[in-house]
């Protein structure tokens, strides 16, 4: 029996309806996790301004995030996996990603945009270790193209985000808008909550509807043998450090490219945040591509290609100077870095055993939060240095590291061949 038979006869018939629900919700709240970091970045410029901020002190307040998100990761992965209530947790994540940047509404202290950072950075790691491995088991054969179609939700988020904040940053403070952006997280927490439920991961029911989970039940001593298993696995480990050099490359980007843009080129905020919606909708158009390329080819194909590409591209932007072909290299270069993002998701999954799924992504996600903590400080402490454009030689140089490494990842990348 070939492939596709097997998957047909272990598949149950679900409507199709209940399919694009799932996705469909799932998907747009994670867009949502990605709108408010997105907003953020472009807002740092007017709060470093308004609070005499040096880019140094700027990175220091993506670097906490990411910092705590690298801490919480596995607590949060821990969570996921032994409680049932996925839907639940993907709401508490909405909500506790969105009101911090509320609360920065107030805040006229360095100190308590810090903290507020420190509580984003908990909330998104909720997010990932709940959605993503639901939607890899719900389609099992095609894990790569419906993460890249999870992944193309957030990057059409972090698009849409500069446009619409950037507009109306012309008519409101930095502060007004923080406050009215808590709305769009609220409305998707009570949809999902609505029309998704609590969903619980039934235990050793079928393995591809939403519901699934593991088939043992969790304690707390096999969990903790179980992460040390993990920690062994040379393939999901390489595959992890592999991610983090990517998150250091996006991270310095995402925090640098509208304080050049802003400060060296002189654009105005509306160009800004037309620009980061290229980067991000350049990505968007490319996820599904590789994701499917990924099933077709291998991770390791379409991972390694992205990287080199990623790296040439950066370069041409920042010599590409202040003409139309900067823009267009901004373009290129969200085309390929995010492209490869929800390939490495699917390729640590596929290492990860079933029942610590939700760890096995938290993991991932944890060790790439260690390179975004302390990308934007160290680039910041480079732009005080060597200036801005300094950065970006530098971050086309760690993702060439990166590509060295996944050279490196052990055994063959899954590659689904077309029956």
């Amino acid at each position: 029996m070939n492939t596709a038979t097997e998957a047909a006869t272990a598949t149950p018939a679900i409507p199709r309806a209940q399919y694009l629900k799932e996705m469909w919700l799932i998907c747009s709240g994670h867009g949502l996790t990605h709108w408010y970091p997105a907003t953020f970045y472009l807002m740092l410029p007017l709060i470093g301004k308004e609070l005499g901020l040096s880019y140094t002190e700027i990175g220091l307040i993506l670097t906490v995030q990411h910092v705590v998100s690298a801490i919480a990761n596995l607590p949060g992965g821990a969570v996921v996996d032994a409680c049932g209530k996925k839907g639940y947790l993907l709401v508490l994540s909405l909500l506790w990603i969105g009101i911090p940047y509320a609360v920065m509404s107030v805040a006229h202290s360095y100190w308590v945009l810090l903290a507020c950072m420190a509580l984003v950075g908990i909330g998104n790691n909720i997010w990932h270790p709940a959605a993503m491995p639901t939607l890899a088991y719900r389609y099992p054969e095609r894990k790569g193209f419906v993460l890249s179609v999870h992944g193309m939700a957030g990057n059409f988020g972090e698009a849409l985000a500069p446009l619409v904040i950037g507009a109306l940053l012309t008519w409101f403070s930095w502060r007004t808008v923080v406050v009215m952006n808590v709305v769009p997280g609220i409305v998707m927490a009570a949809m999902i909550l609505i029309l998704l439920g609590a969903f619980s991961t039934a235990r050793g029911t079928d393995t591809n509807h939403i519901n699934a989970g593991a088939v043992e039940p969790w304690s707390a001593r096999k969990y903790l043998a179980d992460i040390g298993a993990l920690l062994r696995n040379k393939a999901l480990m390489m595959v992890s450090l592999s991610a983090m050099v990517r998150s250091v490359t996006q991270a310095g980007l995402l925090v640098f490219l509208p304080l050049y843009l802003a400060h060296e080129l002189g654009y105005n905020l509306f160009l800004v945040g037309v620009c980061m919606a290229v980067l991000q909708i350049a990505g968007f158009a490319a996820s599904p591509v590789a994701g499917h390329l990924s099933d077709k080819w291998g991770r390791r194909r379409v991972v390694m290609s992205s990287m080199a590409l990623t790296g040439v591209t950066i370069l041409g932007m920042v010599l590409a100077g202040n003409s139309v072909w900067f823009v267009v290299f901004v373009g290129l270069v969200g085309s390929f870095l995010y492209a490869m993002r929800s390939v490495l998701q699917a390729w640590a999954i596929e290492c990860t055993p079933r029942h610590v799924a939700g760890t096995g992504v938290a993991l991932q996600f944890s060790i790439s939060a260690i390179g975004s903590s302390f990308s934007p400080a160290l680039f910041g402490m480079i732009a005080d240095a060597q200036g801005l454009q300094a950065t970006f030689y530098w971050l086309a140089a760690t993702i060439v590291l990166g590509n060295v490494l996944v050279m490196f990842v052990p055994g063959e990348d899954h590659a689904h061949k077309a029956q």
